[in-house]
């Protein structure tokens, strides 16, 4: 990056320094970065959505949508998220690819399982094989989002039922009483009562989900962990910028990074949780009452 860094060989000191850690692989270290927040900023809504979908299916009086509901939070609770992972990625890809091939080969004749391979026609590659890096990036980047928030929607959807079950029968009672159709009493009473007690198991959550995004390598994307690996392993004489193991320093910053995610998460969601007790016939709505008074 700087004008100096042209001869590592002659570099020493906070100089040497400098230059190492602005190298390409660097850049793409701290590229990795944004890569996991931007996972945590688009995964968590879409999770949420999930978990919203799952407890309204939970809930519903039509049975077939109820067991559906019901049969998603278990399938999916009751599975390992690395087998999860693994299985439901590779299953997606082959399945877009398949369609793929049915709508853009129908004149293929070779079989698309040929023992332990899965061929497709080269028009059926889902993304192109001619496709830029970006779109492969942005390929699997999607898979990951959807695939994060397929797994914690199902628990999302197990902590929102809870709190949807949570909401004083009373509350719905009154609201009926006042008029209100069902769909009023669901958008206007339950939903904005049961955030309150919902909220606890959402904030584990959301910590869950930060500690599990180094499961993004498993998606073929190279996250932090994974450079923090490559880059601080051993480099020879051969490389540019020679060094010992450093794995420690590298994986040390990833724990004062992912510390003090957690803690900005923490402070954010109790303000949250206090904005939320405000006036509930909760707990925690009763010790603000009694610390305003």
């Amino acid at each position: 990056m700087f004008e100096y860094c042209a001869e590592p060989k002659t570099l020493e000191g906070l100089t040497w320094l400098s230059c190492y850690l602005t190298t390409p692989k660097h850049m793409e270290f701290y590229y990795s970065f944004i890569t996991v927040m931007a996972l945590l900023v688009v995964a968590a809504p879409a999770a949420l959505a999930f978990g919203f979908g799952g407890a309204m299916a939970s809930r519903s009086h039509f049975a077939p949508v109820r067991w559906l509901g019901k049969l998603y939070t278990a399938m999916v609770r009751g599975i390992p998220d690395i087998v999860f992972f693994l299985f439901f990625v590779i299953a997606l890809d082959q399945g877009l690819e398949w369609l793929t091939h049915q709508i853009r080969c129908p004149d293929w004749t070779e079989p698309v399982r040929q023992g332990l391979e899965f061929r497709v026609c080269p028009a059926a590659k889902v993304p192109p094989n001619n496709a830029s890096p970006f779109v492969h990036q942005a390929y699997a980047f999607a898979l990951a989002v959807l695939t994060f928030a397929i797994v914690f929607g199902a628990f999302a959807a197990n902590v929102l039922k809870g709190a949807m079950d949570a909401v004083p029968r009373a509350q719905i009672e009154t609201a009926e009483a006042y008029g209100m159709s069902p769909r009023q009493t669901f958008r206007r009473i339950l939903v904005p009562q049961m955030w309150t007690y919902a909220l606890p198991g959402l904030s584990n959550l959301w910590l869950i989900l930060i500690k599990a995004t180094p499961l993004l390598f498993l998606l073929g994307i190279q996250d932090v962990v994974y450079w923090a690996r490559e880059m601080g392993a051993s480099k020879s004489a051969r490389f540019d910028y020679p060094h010992g193991d450093w794995r420690l320093y590298y994986f040390l910053a990833l724990l004062v990074f992912y510390l003090t995610l957690t803690r900005v998460s923490e402070i954010a969601l109790s303000r949250l949780s206090r904005r939320l007790s405000h006036g509930q016939a909760t707990r925690a709505g009763e010790t603000l009452r009694k610390d305003a008074a």
